[in-house]
This record gives C-alpha cells, structure tokens and sequence, in this order.
C-alpha cells in the first residue's frame, strides 16, 4: 500500500512549474524534487535515447515504492510526447509513452498528475519576457508555443484521467495570486 505521494507537474514554459514544484518540495515533508528536459537530439535516434532514459527513470521510481519519501517531478516523458504531437521531433513517441504511462499508473504511489495553464493565454507573453527566463528576445514566437504547448497538454490530461482512474489528475489555472494556487494544492493533495 503506497505510503508515498508522486506528483507530476507539466506544463507550457511560462505556466508557472519551477515555482509550483518549489513550493511542493519545500511544504511536503520528505521530498524529493526532480526538473528534467530529456533529449535536445530531435533525430530518430534522439526516440532511442528518450525512450532509454525514461525506462531508466522509471525503474528508478520503482525502486523508491514505500521509502516515505515523497516524489515531485517538473517535468517527465509527458513532454517528450507533447513535443513530438507538436512536431518538434522527426518522431512519433506515442507507443514508448503509452508503455510509460501504463507503467506508470501502475507504480504503488499515491499518483498525481498536475498540468499548469493559463486562462488567458495573452499572459504567456508578459512571463515569457521576465529577466530570469534563458531568453525573450523572441517571446512571440515562444509564448505561441506555450499556447500549443498548453492545449496539447490538456488534451494529455483529458486522456489520462478517462484511461486511469488510480491517477489524480487536475488541471490548475494558474494566473491567479501565488497564494491561491498553493492554498489549492493543499486542497488537491492533502497537505
């Protein structure tokens, strides 16, 4: 029986996930906090290397089944298939993400699957400009994906939570005030 919270954040850049998983890492006991980016090569063999990594991962996972430790991850192979849907690999992921995921809900944890987005999707362009983000000199183009990037996740979501009832899975809109949004994880996972 899990004794063990695993919690996944996605989202499109600029929705909100260093500081959602920040919060979650610093107000959960025993947590562990985990930012990934998987693999810049867009190549067929770049399908290799993702799927090697992930597999990886999640034998990592496994392992940590009943420790009391709690997992939160910005960022997992969810964005590996978001990309891929969007056409930024010269590769389809969906079978090695369909695996992942079936493995996935099948981890004994408490799972939860968080995606960040915005109402207002003007806003990706204002957080995509801030002087802390790698780069904005080109923040129309990049608050463009964002907003692809978001309505791919959220089909993602929708897909999961039909296909797995042991996941939690909750979409947050987050353009309110910081505190808002902790006080609704609170709620969410039970802290």
């Amino acid at each position: 029986m899990a004794n063990s919270k695993l919690i996944v954040v996605e989202g499109a850049q600029g929705a909100g996930k260093t500081t959602v998983t920040d919060f979650l890492r610093h107000s959960l006991s025993y947590t562990n906090l985990y930012r990934l980016c998987g693999t810049s090569d867009s190549t067929p063999t770049g399908k290799i290397k993702a799927e090697e990594m992930y597999i990886h991962l999640m034998q990592y996972i496994k392992g940590l089944e009943n420790k009391s430790i709690n997992l939160v991850f910005d960022r997992t192979f969810f964005t590996e298939e978001n990309y891929c849907r969007l056409g930024k690999k010269e590769y389809t992921f969906t079978d090695v993400y369909e695996k992942l995921l079936d493995d996935f809900s099948k981890l004994d944890f408490e799972i939860y699957y968080i995606t960040l987005y915005l109402e207002n999707e003007d806003l990706y362009n204002e957080r995509l400009k801030r002087p802390d983000k790698a780069s904005f000199h080109n923040s129309k183009f990049e608050a463009e994906n964002s907003i692809n990037q978001q309505r791919v996740y959220l089909e993602m979501a929708d897909d999961i939570k039909n296909k797995y009832p042991n996941i939690k899975v909750y979409n947050l809109e987050n353009s309110k005030p910081l505190e808002e949004t902790q006080a609704e994880l609170r709620r969410i996972i039970g802290f």
